[in-house]
């Protein structure tokens, strides 16, 4: 090889460092961008790969549900020379393919935070336990209610998204019913986001309007069903309960929009999958099966028989701004 070619080679090597032989890159695919959930995992994941001496590459779906962008960030990552590939499904059937595919040509594959269909589709799963997440709040709103009968409305996430699922069963089985239970008046889908959980809110109480309890799948649609309780002059009368324990969610804890929330770790989730990654790619071990990053009540009402953290806690362990 003459010195023009090796100058070459060498320029190229400056110029794109995370393809150089001896430097370890590591995917992270997130539902969205914009998500302050995602954004603190983003962020996990950034310091994870600085400390370990990583390259990380990014991407995420335009919107929550955007399949075919994250099964291309796989592709480009693929042929970026991505050595382990950290996902947040948006749907969780539909990816499968892409992951199988990734993990064919020997990529190690870690969903973060939401499981695939099936879940053994990924090499690992680290996550919050989402059903536990559920039963919490299920079983806070079961005592907080103290009796008084209830009028449920269920704010949930979308059909087929598994994460929402275990939320949505994990509430029923904590509050003691099941699906069909005719304490349930309400159901509608929100996708997680505050406008269509204000819609959501409106339609449940035009269909119930003596509801006084209401499950969310996470804080921006509980944010979404206060406006629309306030709007109504009802929000005093209707307990809120929930799952994310971001800032803004933990805020509106003590703000008493929210009686409780179980509060998820996504900067771990993140932190944890670079380090498997890394781990891999230097000596071939892969993380396998499920690893649970904890879950925490946080309510400044505490319940009886329901261990809680309070807002202080809340807010010392929260993400986002």
């Amino acid at each position: 090889m003459n010195l023009k070619i090796l100058l070459r080679l060498s320029l190229l090597c400056a110029a794109f460092p995370a393809y150089s032989a001896d430097k370890v890159v590591v995917g992270l695919i997130t539902k969205t961008e914009v998500n302050p959930f995602f954004v603190k995992m983003k962020e996990g994941a950034q310091q994870a790969a600085k400390k370990y001496g990583a390259t990380l590459m990014t991407g995420a779906g335009k919107f929550d549900g955007d399949n075919a962008t994250q099964v291309t960030a796989i592709e480009n990552m693929i042929s970026g020379g991505a050595k382990a590939i950290l996902i947040t499904p948006s749907d969780t059937k539909a990816i499968v393919p892409a992951v199988k595919k990734a993990r064919s040509e020997g990529v190690l594959v870690i969903a973060l935070d939401t499981p695939t269909e099936p879940q053994e589709a990924t090499d690992a799963l680290f996550a919050t336990d989402n059903f536990k997440a559920g039963v919490l709040i299920g079983e806070y709103a079961k005592a907080a209610m103290a009796g008084k009968p209830a009028k449920i409305a269920t704010l949930d996430l979308a059909p087929g998204i598994t994460v929402g699922q275990l939320r949505h069963d994990g509430f029923l089985k904590g509050y003691g019913i099941t699906e069909g239970d005719s304490q349930i008046v309400c159901s509608q889908d929100t996708r997680g986001d505050q406008a269509k959980g204000q819609t959501a809110m409106e339609n449940c109480l035009q269909k119930a309007p003596d509801i006084n309890l209401v499950y969310t799948i996470n804080e921006p649609a509980a944010a979404g069903a206060y406006q629309a309780l306030k709007s109504a002059g009802k929000q005093k009368g209707v307990l809120i309960v929930s799952v994310d324990g971001g800032c803004v969610g933990v805020k509106n804890v003590k703000a008493g929009h929210l009686a409780a929330t179980s509060q998820q770790y996504p900067l771990k989730m993140a932190a944890m999958g670079v380090e498997a990654g890394v781990e891999y790619a230097k000596t071939g071990k892969k993380a396998s099966g499920y690893t649970d990053t904890g879950v925490t009540l946080i309510t400044d009402k505490p319940m009886p028989g329901v261990e809680s953290k309070d807002t202080k806690f809340g807010t010392e362990n929260c993400w986002g701004k």
